[in-house]
């Protein structure tokens, strides 16, 4: 009977097997504690609720057993942190080549579209008092690229201006006011929508007209099948005057929301940012995905400063630019500015949460676009940098000057004085000098970022097979650029002076993809 019990007792007791991330750890320990108390002990004595208190209160953690865990938990929350700073750094250096887009058509465009135009006036003179032979010859009939670009850009502003000249904002105004919060929201959205697809579709028009102008005629004789000129040129009036049109209603549908005395819409409209996170945080975003929302996230938030400055102008005619009206109009701006930028920071750091993204992702991002808008300052660039930027970003200046232009010209109206167009001149030397400052931070900037990438952190160098068969180190481009805005380096693209490295291989990967999708 005694070896019975025994083995009765030893089938009683109960172990516990803890679960280490060491090696070669297989604690056991006794559920009885260190008293040794058996079965028939316990039931004898039996459990009580001071000893469960004091064992609730009295249980100690040992939590350097799952240190890989914990550790990587903290880092998470530290990177969660760093979203916000990191993103406006982004969404800072990608604002600031939005604005570089932006003025151009309002300062280089005009200038490069009077000397298209001078140079058709006087190939045309010199076509028709000189021997047709000797033009032939040296072949002066035929423009430039960059002079049949320029022209073509210059006829769709001016011809989409004069169209949008005869649009009445104030009937505008007055026909969005009249429709009641539930519709004017329902309307607002429509517009939101109609402006990104046109955005993602409007690039690819322009680009149309502008290859199609400038293709060789070597490519069209070889079986290059295209409408010609004219057609592809009435696509993209027709495109940009839709889409001009489309802009200055959003500005009038903000301008009743901020303006009116029940301020419903303009929470609506405030409270319609937040949906926004519904739509995209719950999502499965890759590298390349989040780089698409990040540059669509700056081409948003651009594109509603400038809708604000339109309300603002506006407004302010209509109150003969009082300063009491600017003091009622900021607060509005200023809250629908703050929303957008919390629901950027907050999508953003659970987008990069939920899909395992370090916070260093939008540096990379960054760097892209120092890349790019460093390429676009060659000698020989592909393509224009508001162009790039434009496909890159899917931000398209032309439409948005169009609509800002008219409600410049209907809110400054000068008489015909002297006086009046000094002013005017000072103004555009003023928008000059501010591109070019602007252009000057940007590729500042650029210079910094690729020097600092450029620099690898296990002595790799970059080398590149030149044209003769021999390798080439990597040169400074930072100081080639600072000396020159067009760099110059001989069968050299700037975005292939990456040094490919395993740290690197990501941002080669995501370069790749969008490049792809182009």
């Amino acid at each position: 009977m005694n070896a019975i019990d025994n083995l009765q007792n030893i089938a009683d007791k109960k172990y516990i097997r803890f679960k280490s991330t060491k090696r070669n750890d297989n604690r056991v320990q006794d559920v009885k504690g260190q008293s040794g108390l058996d079965k028939q002990q316990k039931r004898r004595r039996g459990a009580s609720l001071v000893q469960f208190l004091r064992t609730e209160l009295t249980r100690g953690y040992q939590l350097e057993n799952d240190e890989e865990r914990f550790s990587a938990r903290r880092e998470k929350i530290y990177s969660f942190m760093k979203i916000p700073r990191e993103v406006e750094k982004f969404m800072a250096y990608g604002f600031l080549q939005c604005v570089d887009s932006f003025l151009f058509v309002y300062t280089f465009l005009p200038i490069r579209f009077m000397m298209a135009l001078w140079t058709v006036i006087v190939r045309l003179f010199s076509y028709c008092f000189r021997n047709e032979r000797s033009n032939s010859k040296t072949g002066e009939q035929h423009l430039r690229p960059r002079e049949v670009c320029d022209l073509l850009k210059g006829i769709v502003v001016i011809s989409c201006w004069l169209v949008t000249w005869k649009v009445d904002t104030s009937m505008m105004y007055h026909l969005v006011k009249s429709q009641s919060v539930i519709k004017l929201y329902i309307f607002y959205n429509i517009l939101e929508v109609g402006d990104r697809l046109f955005n993602d579709f409007g690039q690819d028009i322009i680009d149309a007209l502008l290859w199609t102008a400038t293709e060789p005629r070597s490519k069209t004789q070889s079986g290059s099948q295209h409408l010609g000129t004219l057609p592809h040129l009435l696509f993209a009036v027709t495109y940009v005057l839709l889409h001009s049109i489309l802009v200055l209603f959003q500005a009038t549908t903000l301008n009743v929301a901020i303006n009116s005395s029940n301020k419903a819409l303009l929470t609506i409209m405030m409270s319609n940012n937040f949906v926004e996170l519904k739509g995209s945080v719950f999502k499965k975003f890759d590298k390349s995905n989040l780089y698409h929302l990040s540059c669509a996230d700056v081409r948003e938030r651009f594109h509603l400063m400038m809708l604000l400055l339109a309300v603002n102008l506006q407004t302010m005619k209509e109150y003969a630019w009082k300063a009491e009206r600017l003091a009622v109009l900021l607060p509005d701006c200023i809250m629908l500015l703050l929303a957008e930028v919390l629901v950027d920071w907050v999508k953003h750091a659970f987008i990069t949460r939920f899909n395992e993204l370090r916070s260093t992702v939008y540096r990379d991002y960054t760097i892209s676009l120092a890349y790019d808008m460093a390429e676009t300052r060659q000698e020989m660039a592909f393509s224009d940098s508001s162009d790039l930027v434009a496909r890159r970003m899917g931000f398209i200046p032309l439409p948005l000057g169009v609509a800002i232009g008219r409600v410049l010209c209907t809110t400054i109206t000068p008489s015909a004085k002297p006086a009046n167009f000094i002013l005017l001149l000072l103004a555009y030397l003023i928008l000059i000098a501010l591109r070019i400052l602007n252009s000057v931070v940007i590729l500042g900037k650029a210079c910094d970022l690729m020097s600092s990438y450029e620099e690898p952190e296990n002595e790799t160098v970059s080398l590149k097979r030149s044209s003769t068969g021999t390798d080439i180190r990597n040169p400074n481009l930072s100081t080639t650029m600072l000396s020159n805005s067009a760099v110059s380096l001989n069968n050299v693209s700037l975005n292939e002076y990456v040094p490919i490295s395993k740290t690197d291989a990501d941002h080669e990967k995501l370069k790749a993809e969008s490049v792809a999708t182009e």
